[in-house]
């Protein structure tokens, strides 16, 4: 099955994306079928070939979720965006907890500052 994927280039801490048509088992740093494009995302600039874009998903080509909402927002493809990330609510509600405590130690810790100080003014 062929897949069209995102090829990552471009130096250190500044990548660009070729987009490229490929078997979707395959390496996309290796061998590829055809390069329909790149995308930069520090610049915002997209370069599609949308002619063989649509040619290679007539064949059946199926584009990563990133392609897919690349392409929809290039208006190549008319459809709705997919969501691409996968939230871990374990880590969300982990993050929320440790918050909470901080936010309810800092508020102890003014507390205990405000009984000193009126403390200190009582004598």
């Amino acid at each position: 099955m062929l897949a069209i994927k995102l090829s990552r280039k471009g130096r250190k801490k500044q990548p660009f994306f070729r987009i490229i048509i490929l078997e979707k088992t395959k390496d996309p740093r290796g061998d590829f079928l055809e390069d329909l494009g790149f995308h930069n995302p520090f610049t915002k600039e997209t370069s599609l070939k949308s002619e063989r874009i649509k040619y290679w998903l007539s064949k059946g080509a199926q584009p990563t979720g990133s392609v897919h909402n690349l392409l929809i927002a290039q208006g190549i493809i008319k459809d709705e965006k997919v969501k691409v990330t996968k939230v871990n609510q374990k880590k969300i509600e982990k993050k929320k907890k440790l918050a909470d405590e901080k936010k309810k130690a800092k508020h102890a810790s003014t507390e205990e500052k405000i009984k000193e100080t009126t403390e200190e003014e009582k004598k």
